[in-house]
């Protein structure tokens, strides 16, 4: 995947022109159950009347399925730490190398970026603070010394930039997707990291499967709403990169 941010948001346009409605900083403060449905507040005092609320939160997945009493699943943020790089003239990647991976983490990888830029990564540290997003100084050593074995032409080359992304990870569990059992009519799907991304339409089409049964009609399975592609300021990663020199493009 080597645009997230631009699926990310072409999938939520299709939505919008298929219906639905995106609301932002619309941060869940209570759930409670309202006869055949639930009452969601939100943080600025509204309240949404619902049949069914699908709690994909991410890394506060756990935060929301307490507010129906559910404790069975905790997140807790695994960081991963990315660094970019700029191949010299005459240099170009143009696959995703990948490790063999061990059973805590698929390893550091080296893929292309549309704009011509190269990245390595990630780390996997786990961590307790959801809202760390800054990246170590010993990082780049450690992915460096990978990320040549993987591709030698990094060898010598310093990082233009730098970010770090937190991983949802769920302690002791993995892909928690299911109604819960304090109220069903709250489906958590939780404690899903890297590969949530490219399963994120099959996991849509599992959980949609997963409605009528609590009154929700759900129609035949169809294709993406055509929709207006977003405008993107310059390449996905700069949003979150901390720069290490001025980038040439």
């Amino acid at each position: 995947m080597r645009d997230p941010v631009a699926f990310t948001q072409a999938l939520a346009a299709s939505a919008v022109a298929a219906g639905a409605s995106v609301e932002l900083n619309a941060r869940v403060t209570g759930i409670t159950p309202a006869g055949d449905g639930l009452d969601i507040e939100i943080a600025d005092g509204r309240r949404i009347r619902v049949a069914a609320a699908v709690n994909a939160a991410g890394l506060y997945a756990d935060e929301v399925a307490r507010l129906v009493g559910d404790d069975s699943f905790e997140i807790y943020p695994r960081k991963g730490e990315f660094f970019v790089f700029e191949l010299p003239d005459g240099q170009t990647l143009d696959r995703i190398i990948l490790p063999v991976p061990t059973k805590r983490t698929k390893g550091v990888l080296v893929f292309p970026t549309l704009d011509g830029k190269v990245v390595a990564g990630p780390t996997a540290v786990d961590l307790d603070d959801k809202e760390d997003w800054s990246v170590r100084p010993e990082a780049r050593d450690e992915i460096l010394a990978k990320a040549v074995q993987q591709f030698p032409a990094l060898e010598g080359l310093e990082p233009i930039a730098s970010y770090a992304g937190l991983r949802p990870a769920g302690r002791d569990c993995n892909y928690v997707i299911g109604r819960s059992e304090k109220n069903g009519r709250l489906i958590n799907v939780a404690a899903i990291r890297s590969t949530g991304l490219t399963a994120s339409l099959g996991i849509a089409d599992y959980v949609a499967g997963m409605l009528p049964e609590l009154g929700v009609s759900v129609g035949d399975l169809r294709p993406p709403t055509p929709a207006a592609a977003a405008p993107q300021d310059g390449p996905w990663w700069q949003r979150t990169a901390r720069y290490r020199s001025h980038p040439s493009a």
